[in-house]
């Protein structure tokens, strides 16, 4: 697999589109576990999507995938071979924070999925590679790869001994945080380390993921951004000094909270990420603008994204960036502590988009900040904007302010697109909304001062330009003005909005 195809962009499910998927015919935005072995067809083949996420973690998946797209789909697939041609890459759950319930089932999947392939004559199996979502040690990435390989053995050697298996598995770590996108390379070292200790060879390259929305919601936008070009940065000096090829993922979402990457987005996410070599196109980027557009934007990422020179920060950078995103998360957490109370009747009225399981109890985890359980990121980012207080601002006005000269000029170099990005988001907020917000929670007024003083920085208007953003703005009073009337009402409230922006959170 050394000289295999690295794609470019990968579909996942994350259930952030505001209107039904252009495959649907009861246009229905809601996409269960069952239509998802169609969904994953229909945008390998129209859009040409290279690759597509399964996604185990915290959800229901179907193990039959493959038996299914093979069964439904034979042509396509013996022209657009599996493993070769076209990626699915499963999102194994993580054993050491949720139920393992799903691993076993994922697994055996890769291993079904081989023998079927191989009965049909294909030439390749068509799962090879897999996600270790919130990764954070080299060991539990070489446990994944250690227990495939003794499920592997053990199938082969009692189940089916004329058809032996394949017993190696290629491992993607998703680092989350901050601190562990920021030592990627040093989990990496470590991993190539125990990698040849147990297997006996060295990886001829590393696809590594970088995640850009729960950084986002954990941290903040300022501490998201500056540690996603960090670990970039950094992954590609390592690279270099171990002489392995590294291909960093982003999952980004449409939102600039969540990485901002849109089909009107993809030239501002060049610019912003370049060394990124497989960008994530979620469900708003192929479901909320039309097929042409989605197109358009898929085939210039798959165009640019391979040969882009990656980001490049020097030592003395790189150190003023981690003081600048250590303060940011101060002032991000502060003030987000006293919101949440507030923003509950709006979490508990948002849409749902796909069958998950509980993010808490028995089966899954929460996402926490300072004790105070969160949603997840698509959920937090679209409740923030139906009250007209894009999230991208909490914090951001405040920490910009408190930088002197020298980490100003450092921020400012390496986000060259901030002040465009933030003359749009102005687009987005209601003051008038804000107000009454802001007699609730004395907190509001710190967002506010976020508002103005990045208002008064780069000098734009706090108001709606197009038709679609005014009745954007409109809505957003009525859901603060309304937002303990039935949850109902206001999830009506929240999708329309939604489909105004393009994109549900």
């Amino acid at each position: 697999m050394s000289d295999r195809h690295i794609p470019a962009v990968m579909g996942t499910q994350h259930p952030d589109n505001a209107n039904a998927p252009f495959w649907d015919s009861s246009q229905q935005p809601f996409i269960s576990a069952y239509r998802e072995t169609r969904e994953a067809y229909e945008n390998f083949k129209i859009l040409d999507i290279e690759e597509y996420m399964w996604d185990w973690e915290g959800k229901h998946a179907d193990a039959a995938v493959i038996d299914r797209l093979f069964s439904t789909h034979y042509e396509y697939f013996k022209g657009h071979q599996l493993g070769r041609d076209k990626f699915l890459t499963f999102r194994f759950p993580n054993i050491w924070e949720e139920k393992g319930y799903n691993l076993m089932q994922a697994m055996t999947a890769f291993l079904s999925s081989e023998d079927f392939a191989h009965d049909l004559g294909f030439d390749q199996r068509p799962l090879f590679e897999a996600i270790l979502p919130m990764a954070k040690r080299a060991n539990q990435i070489i446990e994944m790869q250690d227990l495939f390989q003794r499920l592997a053995q053990f199938k082969s050697s009692t189940f089916t001994p004329s058809e032996a298996n394949t017993p190696y598995i290629e491992m993607i770590p998703l680092f989350e945080e901050f601190e562990t996108q920021y030592h990627a390379p040093e989990i990496l070292k470590e991993y190539l380390r125990l990698h040849e200790k147990h297997f006996g060879f060295r990886p001829k390259y590393l696809r590594v993921f970088l995640a850009g929305s729960d950084s986002a919601l954990s941290a903040g936008f300022m501490s998201s951004i500056v540690g996603n070009k960090l670990a970039l940065a950094r992954l590609h000096r390592f690279a270099e000094e171990e002489n392995i090829a590294i291909y960093p993922i982003s999952g980004t979402g449409s939102p600039i909270f969540r990485g901002g990457l849109s089909p009107r987005r993809v030239e501002r996410y060049l610019t912003e990420f370049p060394g990124v070599r497989t960008a994530t196109v979620q469900s708003a980027f192929r479901y909320d603008f039309s097929i042409d557009e989605a197109q358009a934007g898929i085939a210039y990422l798959k165009e640019h994204l391979p040969q882009a020179k990656p980001l490049e920060i020097n030592d003395r950078d790189e150190q003023l960036l981690i003081e600048v995103a250590e303060k940011s998360t101060k002032y991000y957490r502060a003030t987000l502590d006293q919101l949440i109370p507030d923003m509950q009747p709006i979490f508990k009225a948002f849409p749902k988009r796909r069958d998950r399981r509980q993010h808490v109890g028995v089966l899954g985890y929460s996402r926490s900040v300072d004790n105070i359980e969160l949603p997840r990121a698509i959920n937090f980012t679209g409740a923030f904007y139906s009250i007209g207080v894009p999230p991208e601002f909490i914090g951001f006005g405040r920490a910009l302010q408190s930088l002197d000269a020298t980490h100003l000029s450092t921020l400012v170099r390496h986000y060259p697109s901030m002040k465009k990005d933030f003359t749009e988001l102005a687009r987005f907020v209601n003051l008038d909304a804000l107000a009454i917000l802001k007699t609730h929670s004395s907190a509001w007024a710190e967002v506010e001062e976020d508002i103005l003083f990045l208002q008064e920085l780069f000098n734009f208007e706090i108001k709606p330009e197009t038709l679609e953003e005014q009745q954007h703005h409109e809505i957003a009073l009525q859901v603060v003005q309304f937002q303990h009337s039935a949850p109902v009402a206001l999830t009506a409230l929240i999708n329309s909005m939604a489909q105004l922006r393009h994109f549900l959170g």
